[in-house]
C-alpha cells in the first residue's frame, strides 16, 4: 500500500522544491503525482520546448526515493494554441463557442488539436518512457468535468456522420432504427443529419442516445491517441486516467479498456453534497453523518464503480485533506478524517492513495482548497494526519493483498443510464438513483457489491442484479441466461427489457427479450404521482407498506414454475403478482415489479441473499459500514455519534469517525 501526493512545481518557486521534496519523504509519502496542468511550462509557445525543469524536479525526487506519476497536459491547452486555432475550443448545446480561460477547453475531434497532443505526448514519452523515477502516466485529467463532453462544432457535425455511417451503413437502417417516419424526420442524404441540438421540441430519443455514444467514443478514440505513443515508447510503465464523475457523458466501462487500471478524484464532503440530491430520491430519508466526513455509501458507491469497470484494485488519484473549493458549502474536516477516508478507500479495493494537494495555491481558481500545507508553508491538518496514519501502513499492505470476495454483482450499463436520462418518463426516475439504492441497501446488510459492466465474469457471485436493464441486448441475455441455467440469481428490476439498441420500444410483450428468464410477461405498468400509492401482500419477512412512484403486474406463462412472492391488494392491479421468482436451468429469476422504498428494499434483498444460504447477513446502524477483505473485517462509524451493533454475535462499539479491525477464523 502506497501513499502518495499531488504536487505543482510549476506553481510554486524552484528555491522550495528540494525543500518541499524532503518533506514528503519524511512524511513517508513514496509517490507524487506531476504535470497534469503544465502544458504551457512544457510548451511555452508552438514546437518550442522547455524540458529542463522537469529533469530537475524529476531528479530531486529521484534522489529522495520518490516515485513519479507524470501526466499529459491535455487538459488545459495554453493561450497561444487557441490563438493560433480557435477552432479547438468547443461549441456549446447553443450553438456558441466556448472561451479560453479556465480548463477542458477543447474538442476531441479537432485535427489541429490531435497534432498538438501527438507532439507533447510523444516528446514526453521519448524522454521520460525510460526514467528510473516514472512509474506510470496519467492521461489527461478528468475527462468529463464541467459538461465538456458534448461539443456542437462542424468538426463533431462531420465526424457524427462518419459515426452514423461506420454504424448503420445505410440510410435506410438509420431511418427504420430512429424511428424517422415519425413526424415527418426522414432523412434522404447524410449530410441532413446534425446533432440533437437547437430543436424547436424533444428532438428523436434515438439520436439523441446516437449521440451520447457519439461524444463518449470521441474521447474514447482521443484517450487513445496518447495510449498508443505511450505503450509504443515506453517501458515498465502504467497508463491510467482519473475519469470525472459528475455527468457521466464519458462510458468509463469503455475508457477502461485501453488502460492498466482506473484511477478517480475522491473528495467525500464535495460529493455528497453534490450527489446526495442526484441519487437520495425526493421519498428517501437521507441519512445523517458527521457534516466533515460526507456520505460513506456515495463514496464507497464510486469507489466500487472504479474498482468495477475493469475488476481490480484502483487508485484514488487525489483524495480530499480539508476544505474543498467547488460546493456550495466547503466545510471544513476534523481530525480523524483523512484516515477514515484512507482506510474506506483501501477497504473498497485502493492500492493507493495520492492525496490532493501539497500545497494551498495563492493564486486562480483553487485559492480555498486546502492542501497539506497551509498558504504560509505551515503544516496543516491533513499533513499531521498522515503522520498518525504511517504506523498503519503496514497493516494497509497486508489488507490490499487480501480479497475482496463481493457475493453480490450489480449491472451496470451506460447506454441504460443515457436511455433513461432522455426519456425518463416519471420525473425522479433515475439511472443511477435506482442502482445506488441497491448498493445502499446490500451496504447496511453488509454485503459487499460490485458494480461491474454486462460484459464482466459473473460465474463467481451468487446473486447478479440489473436493477434497470432497459435495453435488452441479445448477447447480454444470452449471457445472463447461461449463468442462470448453470445455477446462478438473477435480480431484474422495473422496466427491464423496454427497449431495444435503437433506443425504441420493442415490439414483443414486455419484458421482450427477457421474457423468457422471467417466466411471464408484464401485464400492465403505471407511473403513479408521489400521493398514490398500492398495498402489497407479500411472503418475504419484512416486507410491508404501500408501494408506489412506478408499479408493474406480472403474469406467468402457462406451463412455467413461476413463484409469486408478493401480491397487490389494492388499486387497477389488485390481486396480480408483484414480485417473481421463476426457475431457469438450474438457478432462479426474481422479477421485482414496482419501484422499492429504502426500507422495503432491505428485506427484499435480505430474503434473497438467505435463500441462497449467504450468512454474512448483518443489520448494521445507519452511517456504520463493515467491508470484509479475506478473513479481515474493518468496521467504521462515519457519524457523529458512538454505534452498537452485533458482529459475529457480539456486541461492537465504534466512537465517533472511527475505525475498528476485526479477525475472524472463517474456515
Amino acid at each position: 500500500m502506497r501513499l502518495g501526493v499531488c504536487y505543482y512545481p510549476e506553481q510554486n518557486d524552484e528555491a522550495i522544491w528540494k525543500i518541499d521534496v524532503q518533506a514528503m519523504r519524511e512524511l513517508g509519502l513514496r509517490i507524487v503525482r506531476i504535470g497534469e496542468f503544465a502544458w504551457f511550462k512544457m510548451e511555452p509557445s508552438q514546437g518550442m520546448f522547455e524540458w529542463d525543469w522537469l529533469d530537475r524536479i524529476l531528479e530531486i525526487l529521484h534522489n529522495e526515493g520518490i516515485q513519479v506519476v507524470l501526466s499529459t497536459p491535455t487538459s488545459a491547452p495554453p493561450s497561444w494554441m487557441i490563438y493560433e486555432h480557435p477552432d479547438i475550443l468547443p461549441v456549446a448545446a447553443n450553438g456558441i463557442s466556448k472561451n479560453f480561460g479556465s480548463r477542458r477547453h477543447y474538442c476531441p475531434n479537432n485535427l489541429a488539436f490531435h497534432d498538438y497532443t501527438r507532439k507533447i505526448v510523444t516528446q514526453l514519452a521519448y524522454r521520460y518512457g525510460k526514467h528510473p523515477a516514472v512509474i506510470g502516466w496519467q492521461v489527461d485529467n478528468e475527462f468529463g468535468a464541467h459538461h465538456s463532453v458534448h461539443c456542437y462544432c462542424d468538426r463533431c457535425v462531420s465526424q457524427f456522420r462518419e459515426w452514423l455511417i461506420n454504424r448503420y451503413q445505410t440510410l435506410n437502417n438509420l431511418n427504420n432504427s430512429w424511428g424517422t417516419i415519425f413526424w415527418s424526420q426522414v432523412y434522404t442524404n447524410w449530410n441532413e443529419i446534425y446533432p440533437p441540438n437547437l430543436t424547436v421540441a424533444t428532438p428523436n430519443p434515438s439520436q439523441v442516445l446516437d449521440y451520447h455514444r457519439f461524444a463518449s467514443d470521441s474521447f474514447i478514440k482521443y484517450q487513445k491517441i496518447q495510449v498508443d505513443i505511450l505503450k509504443q515508447n515506453t517501458e515498465n510503465q502504467f497508463i491510467t486516467h482519473n475519469p470525472d464523475f459528475g455527468s457521466f457523458e464519458v462510458d468509463t466501462h469503455q475508457l477502461g479498456r485501453d488502460l492498466d487500471f482506473l484511477s478517480w478524484n475522491s473528495s467525500p464532503t464535495g460529493q455528497a453534497e453534490k450527489f446526495t440530491k442526484r441519487l437520495y430520491a425526493p421519498w428517501d430519508s437521507i441519512p445523517e453523518f458527521s457534516y466533515d466526513v460526507g456520505d460513506p455509501y456515495i463514496t464507497g458507491f464510486f469507489h466500487a464503480w472504479v474498482r468495477g469497470a475493469k475488476s481490480k484494485p484502483f487508485w484514488v488519484m487525489q483524495q480530499q485533506v480539508g476544505q474543498t473549493n467547488w460546493g456550495e458549502i466547503n466545510p471544513g474536516i476534523r481530525p480523524g478524517t483523512v484516515r477514515l477516508w484512507t482506510w474506506h478507500a483501501v477497504a473498497n479495493g485502493a492500492e493507493t492513495v495520492v492525496y490532493f494537494r501539497w500545497r494551498a495555491t495563492r493564486f486562480a481558481q483553487e485559492y480555498y482548497q486546502s492542501g497539506l500545507l497551509k498558504h504560509d508553508g505551515s503544516l496543516d491538518m491533513g499533513y499531521k494526519e498522515i503522520a498518525n496514519l504511517l504506523p498503519e501502513a503496514p497493516v494497509m499492505e497486508q489488507l490490499r493483498d487480501e480479497p475482496l470476495n463481493s457475493p453480490v454483482a450489480i449491472l451496470t450499463r451506460f447506454d441504460d443510464l443515457w436511455a433513461i436520462k432522455i426519456q425518463p418518463h416519471r420525473k425522479d426516475y433515475d439511472y443511477l438513483r435506482t442502482v445506488f439504492s441497491y448498493y445502499h441497501a446490500l451496504v447496511e446488510l453488509g454485503i459487499s457489491a460490485d458494480l461491474v459492466p454486462y460484459d464482466a465474469d459473473l460465474s463467481k457471485y451468487r446473486l447478479v442484479i440489473a436493477p434497470l436493464m432497459f435495453i435488452g441486448d441479445p448477447d447480454v441475455i444470452a449471457r445472463l441466461e447461461a449463468y442462470v441455467a448453470r445455477g446462478g440469481s438473477l435480480l431484474l428490476g422495473p422496466r427491464s427489457g423496454s427497449k431495444n439498441e435503437s433506443n425504441i420500444m420493442v415490439n414483443e410483450p414486455l419484458p421482450g427479450l427477457l421474457r423468457s428468464l422471467v417466466g411471464g410477461t408484464i401485464k400492465d405498468w403505471q407511473s403513479l404521482p408521489n400521493e398514490v400509492q398500492f398495498a402489497i401482500r407479500s411472503e418475504i419477512p419484512g416486507l410491508y407498506g404501500d408501494v408506489g412512484i412506478w408499479t408493474e403486474s406480472i403474469q406467468p406463462d402457462d406451463n412455467e414454475i413461476v413463484n409469486i412472492l408478493s401480491r397487490y391488494l389494492g388499486g387497477p392491479m389488485s390481486g396480480r403478482a408483484a414480485i417473481t421468482d421463476h426457475d431457469f436451468g438450474a438457478g432462479n429469476v426474481y422479477y421485482l415489479g414496482f419501484y422499492p422504498t429504502h426500507e422495503q428494499l432491505k428485506p427484499i434483498l435480505k430474503h434473497f441473499m438467505k435463500s441462497l444460504n449467504y450468512e454474512g447477513i448483518m443489520d448494521l446502524p445507519e452511517g456504520v459500514v463493515v467491508i470484509q477483505r479475506g478473513n479481515h473485517r474493518i468496521a467504521f462509524n462515519f457519524t457523529r455519534n458512538e454505534k452498537t451493533f452485533v458482529l459475529d454475535d457480539q456486541m461492537v462499539t465504534l466512537v465517533p469517525r472511527d475505525i475498528r479491525f476485526f479477525l475472524r477464523d472463517w474456515s
